[in-house]
């Protein structure tokens, strides 16, 4: 498999400039950036949660890890990760895992780490295992538009200090 058949359509749609970077066969973004040799800040993730029956595609650095006493706050809710195996039917042209940080092509509003506005460049997921989407900053910020943006992660070697905060 190559790019999700949805995010091409989109992605030809709304006419960004991107490119598909091949790389070997990962199991996380964080695996995709390391066999890509690419820095993991720049690699986004996407994060599937769920608030009773409110999805929302959280974008984060793929180093990082999702602080959700800090999403909660700023949306207001009580999200919590949706299961893989629900993630199955939400995504339907993806590989399990190989989620792209493109909500929106799905129907599911998205909130994205402002961290990634510092990214010259930025690598999402294409919804295989073995192919990164290349986008310049500008093609980023323009495929997000009007999502919301705030500090939602910390690098993940950070994670058990903002926890004992």
């Amino acid at each position: 498999m190559t790019m999700a058949r949805s995010v091409r359509e989109h992605l030809n749609k709304v006419g960004v400039h991107y490119e598909v970077l091949n790389h070997p066969h990962s199991s996380t973004s964080r695996q995709s950036a390391e066999r890509a040799h690419l820095p993991p800040g720049q690699v986004a993730k996407a994060v599937m949660t769920r608030d009773a029956d409110r999805y929302l595609l959280c974008v984060i650095p793929s180093g990082n890890r999702l602080v959700f006493s800090w999403l909660n706050s700023c949306m207001n809710g009580d999200y919590r990760l949706v299961e893989e195996t629900e993630l199955e039917g939400l995504f339907d042209d993806c590989e399990l895992g190989a989620i792209p940080a493109l909500g929106q092509v799905y129907g599911f509003p998205v909130i994205w780490d402002e961290r990634l506005a510092e990214c010259k460049d930025i690598y999402i997921e294409s919804g295989d295992h073995e192919n990164l989407i290349h986008l310049d900053q500008g093609a980023f910020m323009e495929l997000m538009g009007l999502q919301e943006h705030m500090a939602i992660s910390c690098p993940d070697y950070d994670y058990g200090d903002f926890m004992s905060h």
